[in-house]
């Protein structure tokens, strides 16, 4: 599947060399006639962002890669590319903790909660998205989702309600009664992917645990081999995101926190969130499936299972010679066809 890739989208498989390029070319077998408009479509692999947004202001490529445009770049992008559109929408994508509940120490459920109190959500919300991420639970927030919990609802759960100094402070009281002081500091990893949209808020992350007695590092994790490590376990404590193809809690909630889940990155296992899961997705009446997702949702807060620390909005950037392209929101993952897209240069 890596190297010969079926399928029966407008372009299909040309070529690809590791860590440089991907190329597809038109499909003439194609369902809709006179589409694709392009012969093809070439996606360069350029590990560096400020690299890729020097090349697509140098006009190397027509767009940037999906929601790649961080809140503080656009500017940037637009000063060097003042004609292109640059769509800042909701990603559909959640920046979240992970802990691996097996290992100790972290098996203790004070520590956990320890973590999840040092958490500043809208302090790193304001330093990687010039506040235009959004806090919220395990679902998409409102407005953009159907599922999310009202803000009064939200801020009353645990890790949310209070200010940010009171919580550290009840932070580093459970860390005193665990043993842990500023002579004496829990060392712990934080392992991320390789992803710039991954180490940016690792990175944020491991100061502020270091603010209730931890002596965390971020540990970089190559790319191919993230997801390996996360579902065998292979880490202490880690920083994720978590996209979403669709706004339901059948994917969201599902994927996340089901027993037998593969997704599921942290083992958590409570039968009564999965009973809950079953009834949500029985129930046709929409008012009645909320306040069951809602129910879920004070749940994994009260457990500080997989805590969401934000949900993420940023930039697809696009030069104006690309025409026919509709940047989707709430998902990276629709609207990639580009069957009706063509270039007017």
């Amino acid at each position: 599947m890596r190297t010969k890739p079926i399928g029966t989208g407008p372009f299909k498989f040309a070529a690809f060399e590791a860590n440089i390029v991907s190329k597809l070319e038109k499909n003439p077998d194609y369902w809709k006639p006179g589409r694709p408009y392009l012969d093809g479509v070439e996606f360069r692999i350029i590990a560096n962002r400020a690299t890729r947004i020097l090349a697509f202001g140098a006009n190397e490529f027509d767009l940037t890669f999906v929601a790649d445009i961080t809140a503080p770049l656009v500017g940037e992008v637009l000063g060097r590319s003042p004609s292109a559109t640059c769509a800042m929408v909701p990603s559909g994508v959640s920046t979240n903790l992970l802990v691996n509940r097996s290992r100790a120490p972290f098996d203790n459920e004070k520590l956990r909660r320890a973590m999840v109190l040092a958490l500043d959500r809208q302090g790193m919300i304001d330093i990687l998205t010039q506040g235009k991420a959004s806090v919220a639970g395990a679902m998409m927030p409102l407005p953009e989702g159907l599922w999310g919990m009202p803000e009064d609802m939200l801020m009353a759960l645990p890790g949310y309600r209070g200010d940010i100094a009171a919580r550290r402070a009840e932070a580093r009281a459970i860390m005193a009664s665990l043993g842990y002081g500023p002579d004496k500091r829990l060392k712990v990893k934080v392992s991320t992917r390789d992803f710039q949209s991954f180490k940016d808020p690792a990175v944020l992350l491991a100061d502020q645990l270091n603010q209730i007695y931890f002596d965390a590092e971020v540990e970089i994790i190559e790319s191919t081999v993230w997801y390996g490590r996360l579902t065998r376990q292979d880490y202490a404590v880690a920083l994720n995101l978590t996209g979403s193809g669709v706004d339901d809690p059948d994917v969201t909630l599902t994927e996340g926190y089901a027993c037998k889940s593969e997704r599921n990155y942290t083992k958590y296992c409570n039968p009564e969130v999965d009973k809950l899961l079953e009834e949500q997705s029985q129930e046709g009446e929409i008012a009645k499936r909320k306040q069951i997702v809602w129910k879920i949702e004070r749940i994994l807060a009260e457990d500080a299972v997989r805590p969401i620390i934000f949900h993420g909005r940023a930039a697809t950037c696009w030069h104006s010679h690309l025409k026919g392209h509709v940047q989707q929101e709430n998902s990276i993952y629709n609207n990639w066809r580009f069957d009706e897209v063509w270039l007017d240069k």
